[in-house]
């Protein structure tokens, strides 16, 4: 098995950025350092950062569906066709089939998790269910109290009126805002709506999943207590 498959299925991260980290010497075969290309038989040692990383069989075995956060950056599209250039699929480029829950559009960026389960996409995204997703926002004008209250109080996008929301002021040009609901391109709508033009996006939050300290183009696993807090009938791996 070629060394970046075998460091992408043990769940630490896609093969991309296998490749990057033996590009950086950090990774080690049998005690040498790894090459680029280099393949991994059974019963060796692979160590990245010093970190033994175990085979996919003694790795995964408990994991019934993958759950991933990622990190998504601006210009990839949030969608499982593959014939679209910069898919999310293939930027993820994960060993198992997976896809996205809801969506984050292409000029923004930020969390969006990924899952092999279809069964708690809607779990997860139904509104009435009210699950919390926090963004940062720039925008093209100053942020006045005015915008902030008509923000919360609801905007009308999409022939609706948005759900009251929570907001902040975060600078002169930024606030922060904490929605229930995820109508298509809901922020940048009812910023036009008031007058504003968005000028970047990030989601740093889902419910309890927080974006921390992942860099763009990265992802992990959910832990546990994630995916619990997430799903309230999850009963563990």
């Amino acid at each position: 098995m070629r060394l970046n498959k075998f460091i992408s299925e043990s769940g630490l991260c896609s093969r991309r950025e296998a490749d990057e980290l033996i590009t950086q010497q950090r990774v080690t075969l049998d005690g040498e350092t790894a090459l680029t290309g280099a393949k991994w038989l059974e019963g060796m040692v692979v160590r990245v950062d010093g970190n033994e990383i175990k085979p996919k069989a003694t790795a995964n075995n408990k994991r019934k569906h993958v759950y991933i956060a990622l990190y998504k950056p601006v210009g990839i599209t949030c969608t499982t066709d593959t014939g679209v250039k910069g898919n999310i699929l293939d930027f993820v480029d994960h060993q198992e089939r997976i896809f996205p829950v809801g969506r984050l559009d292409k000029n923004s960026e930020g969390l969006i998790l990924m899952t092999s389960n279809g069964d708690i996409v809607n779990q997860i995204l139904r509104s009435e269910n009210n699950h919390e997703k926090e963004y940062l926002v720039g925008v093209n004008k100053a942020v006045t109290d005015e915008f902030l209250r008509s923000m919360a109080r609801g905007v009308r996008i999409h022939r609706e009126m948005t759900k009251p929301c929570k907001l902040s002021r975060l600078a002169k040009f930024g606030f922060r805002i904490t929605l229930t609901q995820g109508l298509n391109r809901q922020i940048r709508l009812m910023s036009e709506a008031l007058g504003y033009k968005v000028t970047q996006l990030r989601r740093i939050r889902i419910v309890n999943v927080k974006l921390g300290q992942l860099k763009p183009g990265a992802w992990r696993n959910l832990t546990e207590a994630e995916l619990a807090g997430l799903l309230p009938n999850f009963k563990g791996w």
